[in-house]
């Protein structure tokens, strides 16, 4: 699996459901999210925590890059939930997956349970509020926080915004994830689902378009999205020999202007090319 950093899909997987734990972790996924939330019905929650923490307890090693979306912070199950594997798992997991994340006191909140020297734990804060809109640049520089997620569905219904299928409503709340994580100096954001799973062409285009608006994952819903999206976080084979012509340019310059078949290279024009060949190892 990648580094959390450099994760491109994060696979969710129901809590009640062991049987999937190790089936989602074998599945290519660079994350897997064990999810208390949506998959969980409310009558479950409690024996799905002790089914998730009595599994955890039994790994060993623990497995690599696990994280964990608990119930969000005005739930009843929230604080037993951030007691559990904020607390108790914090250094068997790699964090806590935010759901309705609004304000940053709640991630405070979360990641002052991280305990233990070696814990290593995040915070993934789901953005799908106007609140949590309103709030994603402070969300975003607050400690723990590894990257942004954008959950797009929930979004929607709290907008009152009726979409196509790519989403191009929602566009300029994109853009604002993107910049609130630059300005965080945090990892590229990671996008929604994508409800469709035996739709290749479609799922294609929705990681294509992320890809295009600086995400740099995606959330998925089944295994089958998995290898789509990882591949589509990936350089193209034509975007990897502009990078090479562009570096051969570059390395057979003497200084002066480099041109690359009538288009001048410069600075910016080498970064994106030098991002290309670092992202293809």
């Amino acid at each position: 699996m990648s580094s959390p950093a450099s994760a491109r899909s994060y696979l969710f997987v129901p809590a009640n459901r062991p049987d999937r734990y190790v089936k989602a972790l074998d599945s290519g996924a660079d994350a897997v999210i064990v999810d208390l939330e949506d998959a969980v019905a409310p009558s479950l929650k409690t024996q799905a925590r002790d089914t998730l923490s009595d599994w955890l307890a039994q790994q060993e090693p623990p497995p690599v890059n696990l994280w964990v979306r608990i119930n969000a912070a005005d739930t009843p199950w929230h604080a037993d939930d951030v007691r559990c594997f904020a607390d108790a798992f914090a250094g068997r997991i790699a964090g806590i997956v935010l759901p309705k994340a609004e304000d940053c006191n709640t991630i405070r909140h979360i990641a002052q349970h991280f305990t233990g020297p070696h814990s290593q734990a995040r915070v993934l804060p789901l953005i799908e509020t106007a609140a949590g809109i309103a709030q994603m640049r402070p969300i975003a520089q607050a400690g723990r926080v590894e990257r942004l997620a954008f959950g797009s569905i929930d979004l929607q219904v709290d907008l009152g915004i009726q979409c196509e299928p790519l989403e191009g409503e929602l566009s300029h709340l994109r853009i604002e994830m993107v910049i609130a994580s630059r300005l965080a100096n945090i990892a590229q954001p990671v996008d929604g689902v994508t409800t469709s799973f035996d739709d290749e062409p479609f799922l294609a285009a929705a990681v294509s378009r992320a890809r295009r608006s600086g995400f740099g994952a995606k959330l998925c819903i089944h295994p089958r999205q998995v290898n789509v999206v990882n591949q589509g976080f990936l350089p193209s084979d034509e975007e990897m020999v502009w990078a090479r012509a562009v570096m051969d340019a570059v390395a057979k310059s003497d200084g002066g202007a480099i041109s690359l078949n009538g288009k001048m290279i410069d600075k910016p024009v080498i970064l994106q090319a030098e991002r290309f060949l670092r992202q293809h190892r």
